[in-house]
């Protein structure tokens, strides 16, 4: 992403991850950027910005 906005991609997005995505609050959709967005559809490293997001959706695996 050179000048900030993402280009086309070969590789589909996650479908799970996607429906993760759209099963989301309408409040919090609207607070993804592009860039939050992109990384959490392709398995990318999660920035800390949509953690503090997503806080209150993710299931706390660390204590399973």
């Amino acid at each position: 992403m050179k000048n900030g906005h993402a280009g086309p991609r070969k590789e589909k997005p996650n479908p799970q991850r996607m429906a993760v995505l759209r099963s989301l609050p309408l409040e919090i959709k609207q607070q993804i950027n592009g860039e939050e967005a992109q990384a959490f559809l392709y398995n990318e490293e999660l920035p800390e910005s949509l953690m503090e997001k997503l806080k209150d959706y993710l299931e706390d695996i660390d204590s399973l």
